[in-house]
C-alpha cells in the first residue's frame, strides 16, 4: 500500500538505507568512520515497568550490535497515557537508563507524547568503520549458522500476560531480553562473519529469510535450535502472539516443515522482542566464532543449521 512513496536516495555517503532489508542505516561520514541509526519502540510486554524499560532498551541497541557497529548515544521515545502513574513510567526510564550504562551509551536526551497506551523505545545512533558492516546478506552456500539466544520470547510474554507462563520461566524470559547482545557482537567482529542479523519480529523464519541472497537456501536442524521449552508447551495450548500468526501466514510457502509438529512450528515463525543475533559464518570460522562467543559468556548461541544452493527457500529437519 506505500509503494506509492519514493524511499530513493541519491547521496553517496548513505552506505546502508531503505534498498536494503539490513537492520539499522549506514552514513559514511570519513573514510574511516561511519554512523549506524536506528529506532525501535513497543508496548508493555511484561508486567515489571522496570524490565520493560530494560527489555525496550536491548531491543533498540541490538540492530547496532547487529551491523557490527558500537552503539554510543541514544534518545528516549515515549508515549504515556496522563492517568497511568508516572512513577512507573520513572521505572521504565530506569530500566532503559541501567541497559545503556551497561552498553556504555549516553542518553541526550528524547521525546514523549500523551497517548492512549505506554510505549517506550528508543533512536540509536552508534559507531562503525565503514569496511567493518556486517550485513544481513553476504552468506553463501557452506557457511554456518549460528544463533546466540533461545526462542520462544513471543509465546511466553503472550502467556505472561495471560497470567498461564510460570513464575521460573517469567525470571529467565526477562533476563535473556535484557541481556545485550554486545558480547555476541563482539565475538562475530572478532572473528570476522559472513552476515549476520537480530531476532525480532518476523520470527527466526522470518529474519532468515531475509539473509538469503539469490541462489542461496537454509537447512535448520531442530534439534540444535535453543528453544525455552515451556513455549512449546504454551503453544501446543495455543498461546501465541498475534505476530507469530502473521508469520505463519507471511512465511509458510518459503519453508519446508513437514518433519514438525505445530507447536514446534510455531516457535520457529514465534515473534521475538529483544532475540540473539543469528550469524552466518564461513564453516572454517565456526569453531573460532563458537570460542570467542564462550569467552565472552555468550552461553546458549548454537550452531543451528547452514546455508546450502538453492532458491531462497528454508528446510527444517525434525
Amino acid at each position: 500500500m506505500l509503494r506509492h512513496v519514493s524511499t530513493e536516495v541519491s547521496d553517496p555517503a548513505l552506505l546502508v538505507g531503505l534498498d536494503t532489508p539490513d537492520d539499522a542505516a549506514i552514513y559514511r561520514v570519513t573514510d574511516d568512520l561511519a554512523m549506524v541509526q536506528t529506532v525501535d519502540f513497543f508496548t508493555p510486554i511484561v508486567d515489571d515497568a522496570y524490565a520493560w524499560g530494560r527489555i525496550a532498551a536491548a531491543n533498540s541497541l541490538s540492530d547496532v550490535y547487529a551491523m557490527g557497529g558500537r552503539p554510543v548515544t541514544a534518545l528516549n521515545l515515549v508515549g504515556w497515557p496522563r492517568k497511568l502513574d508516572f512513577e512507573l513510567l520513572g521505572r521504565v526510564l530506569e530500566g532503559g537508563s541501567d541497559a545503556c550504562a551497561e552498553a556504555g551509551v549516553s542518553i541526550v536526551g528524547g521525546h514523549s507524547i500523551d497517548d492512549s497506551e505506554p510505549k517506550y523505545g528508543m533512536s540509536v545512533t552508534g559507531l562503525i568503520h565503514p569496511d567493518d558492516v556486517v550485513a544481513k546478506t553476504g552468506g553463501t552456500p557452506g557457511c554456518e549458522l549460528v544463533l546466540t539466544k533461545p526462542l520462544g520470547m513471543g509465546i511466553l510474554s503472550s502467556g505472561i500476560k495471560e497470567g498461564v507462563t510460570s513464575e521460573s520461566t517469567t525470571a529467565e524470559a526477562i533476563a535473556i531480553m535484557s541481556t545485550l547482545n554486545k558480547d555476541a557482537s563482539g565475538a562475530m567482529v572478532e572473528v570476522g562473519v559472513a552476515a549476520a542479523t537480530d531476532v525480532t519480529g518476523f520470527g527466526l523464519i522470518g529474519h532468515l529469510l531475509q539473509m538469503l541472497g539469490p541462489r542461496v537456501s537454509a537447512r535448520l536442524q531442530w534439534d540444535a535450535i535453543p528453544v525455552l521449552e515451556e513455549a512449546i508447551v504454551l503453544a501446543e495450548k495455543g498461546v501465541l502472539p498475534g505476530g507469530s500468526k502473521r508469520n505463519l501466514d507471511a512465511f509458510m510457502d518459503d519453508v519446508d516443515v513437514t518433519d514438525m509438529d505445530d507447536a514446534r512450528t510455531a516457535v520457529l515463525f514465534d515473534s521475538q522482542t529483544s532475540g540473539g543475533l543469528l550469524i552466518a559464518v564461513e564453516q572454517d570460522r565456526t569453531e573460532s566464532l563458537m570460542r570467542a562467543l564462550e569467552a565472552r559468556g555468550v552461553a546458549a548461541a548454537r550452531v543451528i543449521g547452514s546455508l546450502v544452493e538453492g532458491d531462497q527457500h528454508i528446510e527444517v529437519r525434525g
